[in-house]
């Protein structure tokens, strides 16, 4: 049975009193609740990406009287430190040379190191040399199909988290990969707000925030 995820990334802080604003704020120094224009000079980004942001639940905020407010302890923690833990990994196994256009797009915006091969044997072949945070797995493949891939990475890595991103959800290949139990499955055609989703379900919340701010504007509103 498939089983359909979602995911909420929506983060506030309590509300606290208001704080009078400042022309700079700089790293531990400043208010507690930061203005929407000192969050734009704290984290070095434009004033339309950090309203962009707070709106879509990826920066923590709070509204009070009818402004939004930005904890900056809550920055220091859980943004500006994740961009220092390093970048994770993702494989991506697809044959059509566009998609693997968007997934070189995609992934280096949203911070991630990247290995891109079009056939099993490659995918296989990078799997034993070393270890992936996440795989991204076309169905039709020159060399084999997906649900054979997928077994073969599974006993190379069982941990590894492996995502079908695929235009042809309910294909037998695909259902052949069902029964071995759950899995994500990644609908083409791709947009990077699926692909922040879907790397967040799996774990990997460690997308800078600055990555996520060159492209805001390439995102559909």
């Amino acid at each position: 049975m498939r089983k359909k995820s979602s995911v909420s990334v929506a983060s506030k802080a309590k509300p606290a009193s208001t704080q009078p604003d400042s022309p700079t704020v700089g790293p531990g120094s400043g208010p507690e609740l930061l203005t929407v224009k000192e969050t734009s000079q704290y984290l070095r980004i434009p004033l339309p990406t950090v309203y962009y942001l707070v709106q879509r639940g990826q920066l923590p905020a709070v509204q009070i009287g009818g402004r939004w407010r930005v904890k900056r302890e809550s920055l220091d923690r859980d943004i500006l430190r994740k961009e220092e833990e390093g970048q994770p990994t993702a494989l991506v196994l697809d044959d059509d040379p566009a998609i693997q256009d968007l997934f070189k797009v995609f992934l280096r915006k949203i911070g991630f190191s990247r290995i891109i091969v079009g056939t099993a044997a490659e995918a296989l072949s990078a799997l034993h040399k070393q270890r992936f945070d996440i795989m991204f797995l076309d169905l039709q493949l020159p060399d084999g199909t997906g649900d054979e891939v997928y077994a073969a990475a599974k006993e190379i890595d069982p941990d590894l988290s492996i995502v079908i991103a695929t235009g042809y959800p309910d294909s037998d290949i695909l259902d052949r990969i069902l029964s071995r139990g759950p899995v994500t499955v990644l609908k083409k055609p791709l947009t990077l707000e699926g692909l922040i989703r879907t790397a967040r379900l799996h774990g990997h919340d460690r997308t800078p925030i600055r990555a996520i701010s060159r492209c805001a504007e390439e995102l559909p509103a």
